[in-house]
């Protein structure tokens, strides 16, 4: 039970008892650094039932529960807010029932809770993950262990985008310039050397429509009419009409790619529990379309197409099905997230990780099947994020100036490497612990960059400042776990069992109270679906800890009971960072 919960019943018990009111709800805050308090309750909203000025009211709801609640120990009242003192046995108390526990701030999913899909990664195959994939992956991945650390059964999914004209771009450019490469006769990565004949594919094409402009076609008849786009287009349809080469070869490619993704994902550390693709996916909802149309949901046009009229809810009118019967993506969408639901039964939501330019989409998706009538529609979310850019500019696939996943990875641990070095603190290491601990410090400082942002917002994304040891970064973080961790190795005593100590440092106390914080952190984070509220948390966390650090002896203490309690103190922090930080899919070193 936290100190919300046990001071809540008691305030309406005392507001009821003085006043004869029933408090609907009690409202507290944060006590403000320059008054007395732990948590401060808001005495304003009372005044509209209960007549009274709010320092009298204040006074009189203190002294109540000074009085009948023994975690309060005093109070003061500041014109309408109540700064509460809470005692320090009731966080030693707090302190005791949690330092041994392992799991704490995690809820073990019930058996017949309902699971929730996270689909995120969802990428092309035509070319590597790049940048904006990996503020995808890392979103993903994060909220779906955050919902899963708060009491919930998750399934972690992506749907490949592995069919159409951009895939078939990349296959006949490969027809063409290949030479028969494959990844194993050039050393490089499927998924690279299936980029490359993107990139080759658009560089032909844009060189025969200059070569067509300069005969006299406009540029848009030129696009339309260069023979390297027809070719592609005539290729698309060999692979829909299921002809035997071009399919051989189109699995062949797309599984160069699977390989060169597979290690990507490894190095990223994220995962999936399973895959849909898009040349299974891509007929599935066509059948929906004709159970809207009996339901009155879908309306069928003079030339045959099928449309939703959603006017009235301040969208527009949305095509699922065009006049010759082929499906659209929003039908593929519908039906996608349906048979989903008949792979996995106890799926009762969804979240969709995509960018923010889809945010109508989903909109639109989601009142569909709302529509349509399926329950769990209204558990459906669109985690909705901002791009990533870079000093450079923004990136463009065709033309090859992404910035590629792997390379950015590399660049993090050579960013990590060289400010290591510069800080000279490694020379006992050996040359196989620096190379880990170099590439857990540069993927810790990329994901912490990253993940510590709402969302919503867009990024500028700034390698070498956020592998700074200093600040909200996870150099930081990581250092402040490594330098605990040398406090336990030197403590050459058991500090296994329960400390005496009866009072309380201000610093220790700052620090429960910080330590308290974070399964309500963790349940706000599933909600919101923003890994931000959990990175910004351990950073607030660590910087609690370093104060404590440096306010108060550790292991220099001459007092035998504090020792053991500010190591013990120091573990359970360790411990939370290391837990908070593994839901945001970093690791944190033993030594650095």
């Amino acid at each position: 039970m936290n100190l919300q919960e046990v001071l809540i019943p008691n305030i309406k018990k005392a507001v009821n008892e003085l006043f004869s009111v029933t408090l609907d709800k009690v409202e507290f805050q944060t006590t403000r650094k320059e008054f007395e308090g732990d948590i401060t309750m808001v005495i304003f909203p009372l005044l509209k039932v209960i007549k009274s000025n709010p320092v009298e009211l204040g006074n009189k709801i203190g002294n109540y529960l000074v009085e009948n609640l023994a975690e309060v120990s005093r109070f003061n009242v500041v014109s309408g807010f109540l700064n509460i003192v809470i005692s320090d046995e009731y966080y030693l108390t707090f302190f005791n029932e949690i330092k041994d526990d392992a799991k704490y701030g995690f809820v073990i999913p019930s058996p017949d809770e309902k699971a929730v899909m996270v689909e995120y990664s969802s990428p092309n195959t035509n070319k590597p993950l790049h940048l904006g994939h990996v503020r995808n992956n890392l979103l993903g991945y994060s909220v779906a262990e955050i919902i899963k650390a708060s009491g919930k059964k998750v399934y972690k999914t992506q749907i490949i985008n592995d069919r159409g004209i951009h895939i078939c771009k990349s296959m006949l450019a490969w027809q063409k310039f290949g030479n028969g490469q494959t990844p194993e006769s050039t050393g490089l990565k499927g998924d690279k050397l299936v980029g490359n004949y993107y990139v080759a594919f658009d560089k032909a094409y844009k060189t025969e429509i200059a070569q067509l402009m300069s005969a006299g076609k406009t540029e848009e008849e030129a696009k339309k009419q260069a023979p390297i786009i027809l070719e592609a287009q005539e290729m698309l349809l060999k692979w829909e009409a299921g002809d035997e080469a071009v399919i051989s070869l189109w699995k062949t490619m797309n599984q160069w790619v699977y390989d060169g993704f597979a290690i990507t994902y490894k190095n990223l550390g994220v995962d999936f529990d399973c895959f849909y693709y898009e040349s299974n996916t891509y007929l599935l909802g066509k059948d929906v379309v004709q159970i809207g149309l009996e339901k009155g949901v879908f309306e069928k046009d003079p030339d045959g197409s099928v449309w939703i009229d959603l006017t009235d809810e301040g969208l527009d009118r949305k095509i699922v099905l065009r006049s010759d019967g082929t499906a659209v993506y929003m039908t593929q969408d519908i039906g996608t997230a349906i048979q989903r639901v008949k792979d996995y039964p106890d799926v009762g939501g969804m979240v969709y990780t995509v960018g923010n330019e889809q945010d109508y989409h989903f909109k639109v998706l989601f009142l569909i099947l709302k529509k349509l009538g399926f329950e769990w529609s209204k558990n459906l979310f669109h985690l909705s994020y901002g791009m990533v850019d870079l000093p450079s500019g923004k990136m463009k696939s065709r033309e090859g100036t992404v910035v590629d996943a792997d390379d950015l990875m590399q660049e993090m641990t050579d960013t990590a490497q060289k400010i290591a070095e510069d800080l000279g603190k490694l020379d006992t290491y050996s040359a196989e612990e620096k190379a880990k601990l170099y590439n857990t410090i540069g993927l810790g400082a990329l994901k912490y960059y990253i993940l510590k942002v709402d969302p919503k917002k867009r990024i500028l994304f700034n390698p070498e400042e956020s592998v700074d040891f200093a600040g909200n970064t996870g150099p930081f973080i990581q250092y402040t776990y490594a330098r605990i961790q040398s406090i336990i190795r030197k403590a050459n005593f058991d500090f296994s069992n329960k400390s005496e100590i009866v009072t309380l440092h201000e610093k220790e106390k700052e620090l429960l109270k910080q330590l308290e914080l974070f399964p309500e952190v963790i349940q706000n984070a599933a909600q919101n679906h923003s890994p931000a509220l959990l990175a910004n948390y351990t950073y607030d966390l660590v910087r609690e800890y370093n104060s404590f650090y440096q306010a108060v002896p550790i292991l220099g203490s001459d007092v035998a009971n504090e020792k053991i309690f500010r190591v013990q103190l120091s573990k359970k922090v360790a411990d939370t960072i290391a837990a908070s930080f593994r839901l945001l899919g970093i690791s944190v070193p033993e030594r650095m």
